[in-house]
């Protein structure tokens, strides 16, 4: 759905500012912030309905807000002084000083052609999460969330979730809102983190499997794609051998076959938690700045900090411990004769969390499989990231290819 205000169109499809006609690269942020305002067509925004939404609640500084609006301004060729495109009202806070409609094509009755964009009302386009709670198989209560239209696709749960502030992250919200067009996003926090409950209760991919499996019962999928990073992608292919009827495809992003421990290198699995251990969740913390970096080596300053962030809330500190314990010990080479479906297998050149390897390994075992190598150093591929955009082409072609 695309809006146009003044000069400028907002597309919330393809996540994307324009303004006379050029794209204007905006921090995902930034696009919220403005979003918000478009939605309230031009009635006040408070500056705490701004946190809520852009912020998902959390405390932000005042020199914080007032960048985030400085730059919004500076991205839809306003400023502070003419307040032509935001108006400030003072201690109250933000409107669009211009209107606002829904840009929507029309087809010519005769040539077939696209006319003009019409114009009708505004509307809500912002797409809205719903978060549900269902049980797993050992009665662990596990928070899922849905958001979108279409047919389905079940994004399995990993390792630095929480359902509420990746929605206003930087790092996921673009890839929730892009895995969400034209598609039924299913998505959910593991046992441990996030919102589901914080006690492991038996932390083996077993386990996890059984918690992707209740998400998608209490969601009512029947056979569905399945999209899956990192550790969940043993998760994953459990899951698809378990029940090779009801997985249709798989996307798997630097996962792995066999954890650091299982490979033997156990001395890896134990750095990594030596460093959660003495910095986990502490401000500033130059352990986990280093944490962070490893995972996503090629980010902006904001995605690195709202990954940092995402660290403390998604977690305790025993608890992430424990679970990198249990990502080192994993093994599903055995199981993965039993993976029919379709797989798109695509991994970062210059990952240090999971080798390049394992997806390799992968590719060879399973018998209907695709890879892609990517050139990039990241674990985690982030919007700013130059290969993001081929990334989700990819992801959208092969899933085009199940209709």
């Amino acid at each position: 759905m695309r809006y146009v205000f003044g000069d400028c169109e907002l597309d919330f499809s393809a996540y994307a500012l324009r303004r006379a006609g050029a794209e204007v690269h905006v921090e995902p942020q930034v696009f919220d912030l403005i979003a918000c305002l478009v939605r309230a067509g031009g009635e006040l925004v408070s500056y705490d309905g701004l946190i809520a939404e852009v912020w998902g609640g959390r405390i932000v500084s005042d020199a914080t807000l007032a960048a985030r609006i400085s730059a919004a301004r500076a991205a839809l060729g306003d400023d502070g002084k003419r307040q032509a495109v935001i108006r400030t009202v003072p201690r109250r806070g933000v409107q669009l000083a211009v209107p606002v409609s829904e840009a929507v094509a029309e087809a010519v009755a005769e040539g077939g052609a696209e006319a003009a964009p019409a114009e009708k009302p505004l509307c809500d386009a912002a797409k809205r999460q719903v978060i549900r709670y269902t049980t797993s198989r050992d009665g662990t209560g596990i928070a899922w969330a849905e958001t979108g239209e279409g047919p389905p696709l079940l994004r399995a749960g990993h390792w630095l979730s929480h359902l509420e502030h990746d929605w206003s992250s930087p790092v996921w919200r673009p890839l929730l809102d892009r895995l969400a067009t034209g598609r039924r996003l299913i998505r959910y926090d593991p046992r441990g983190t996030g919102l589901s409950d914080r006690a492991l209760g038996g932390a083996s991919v077993e386990e996890f499997a059984d918690d992707l499996e209740a998400v998608a019962d209490a969601a009512g999928l029947d056979r569905f794609p399945v999209y899956a990073i990192s550790q969940s992608v043993p998760i994953a292919l459990t899951f698809a051998a378990r029940r090779p009827e009801r997985v249709s495809r798989l996307i798997l992003l630097n996962g792995l076959v066999k954890g650091s421990t299982a490979r033997g290198e156990a001395e890896k699995t134990e750095t990594m938690v030596g460093m959660i251990r003495t910095g986990w969740a502490v401000p500033g913390s130059a352990f986990m700045r280093a944490v962070a970096t490893l995972f996503m080596p090629r980010s902006t300053p904001e995605e690195l900090a709202s990954f940092e962030e995402m660290q403390g809330l998604s977690a305790t500190a025993d608890v992430a411990a424990e679970l990198r314990r249990t990502i080192g010990g994993i093994d599903v080479s055995a199981v993965l004769d039993k993976v029919t479906c379709p797989a798109l297998i695509m991994h970062c050149a210059g990952d240090a969390i999971q080798s390049p390897d394992q997806s390799k390994l992968l590719a060879r075992m399973l018998p209907d499989a695709e890879f892609h190598l990517v050139d990039s150093p990241n674990h985690v591929v982030v919007p700013s990231d130059p290969v993001w955009g081929d990334c989700l082409d990819a992801f959208d072609r092969f899933l085009a290819a199940e209709a």
